[in-house]
């Protein structure tokens, strides 16, 4: 309950018009920057990155969240055409939903450029700019199957099925534990990127597989929500969790040992990169990139290496 009135003030917060027409005025426009919920670690992270290499660069910028629901997209893209923004960066909600919404920013000759997920259309945003899910995936599959073991029962948890990467990560790991004959899965739940959600499903799929080995999840939130559930019925010494997207609380859980791993996203590198194609189309008509879809590899962060972690979502060489 705590939680959900948590993102329901932070929406609205984020929602409410901040800026005024002076302060739009100044600099070299404003950068509207469109986030999926910054109760996430990962999409706070994202939306901060965009916002501060923004100012540096001289525009103004805003960040406003969605929490998932394209009617609030359609809406915030609707402000930001009115605040005249000069460019919009979109993480967006839905990948058949939200294009209407890219659309009518099209529409009115506002550049889009969509951040850590596509969209099920083409050639409407001036770039998409994503973690190369599959190659992390694989890099997590490869890593949970060393440290689990070649065989054994495991389970799933599985991001929200509107968003393309759910489904990307999930083939991703099945073409790697494919591989294992004796590896067998014996449930799968959508946790939709939540941890509450992660932590509800893991209990109901302990109850109904109480010998499970293994918990491979698709994103970080979900996986320690996993681990929360298995800490509580006294299981985690015996189950190994597999996490993915690198926040700042799975690498604590991978220090303790506790999580063991995660595939660390590059979205402070996409999100600023996202904001530099947006300048140089501003400026030049190109975002200088090569092409509209550009993938970012993934990192696998363990315990033999988590010390190199510093800040959010960046692993330093």
């Amino acid at each position: 309950m705590f939680k959900t009135t948590r993102r329901k003030l932070i929406a609205a917060l984020l929602l409410t018009p901040l800026m005024t027409s002076a302060a739009m005025a100044q600099g070299k426009g404003l950068m509207t920057i469109i986030v999926n919920d910054p109760a996430n670690p990962y999409w706070f992270t994202e939306g901060n990155v965009a916002k501060a290499t923004a100012e540096k660069m001289g525009y103004t910028a805003v960040v406003a969240a969605h929490v998932g629901d394209t009617n609030t997209e359609s809406k915030l893209i609707d402000t930001a055409i009115t605040n005249k923004s000069v460019a919009i960066l979109l993480d967006p909600a839905n990948a058949s939903g939200s294009v209407g919404a890219v659309q009518k920013a099209v529409a009115a000759n506002i550049p889009v450029l969509l951040i850590n997920a596509e969209i099920n259309k083409d050639g409407l945003a001036k770039a998409q700019l994503v973690s190369n899910n599959a190659q992390g995936a694989a890099l997590g599959a490869q890593q949970w199957v060393k440290v689990m073991g070649d065989k054994g029962k495991y389970v799933e948890l599985f991001g929200a099925p509107s968003d393309n990467n759910a489904a990307t990560r999930s083939n991703g790991y099945k073409t790697v534990l494919s591989q294992y004959p004796d590896l067998k899965k014996v449930a799968q739940e959508v946790a939709n990127w939540d941890r509450t959600q992660g932590h509800n499903k893991m209990q109901a799929m302990m109850q109904a597989n109480p010998d499970i080995k293994g918990v491979i999840s698709g994103n970080d939130e979900m996986a320690l929500g996993a681990i929360a559930a298995l800490k509580k019925a006294g299981k985690l010494k015996d189950v190994v969790v597999g996490g993915f997207d690198g926040s700042p609380d799975a690498v604590a859980a991978v220090k303790s040992g506790e999580l063991a791993y995660t595939v660390l996203q590059p979205v402070a590198v996409f999100s600023e990169e996202a904001v530099k194609q947006a300048d140089s189309f501003i400026r030049t008509g190109k975002t200088g990139a090569k092409s509209e879809k550009q993938l970012f590899d993934c990192l696998l962060i363990t315990k033999e290496n988590v010390h190199k972690y510093s800040s959010p979502f960046v692993l330093d060489k």
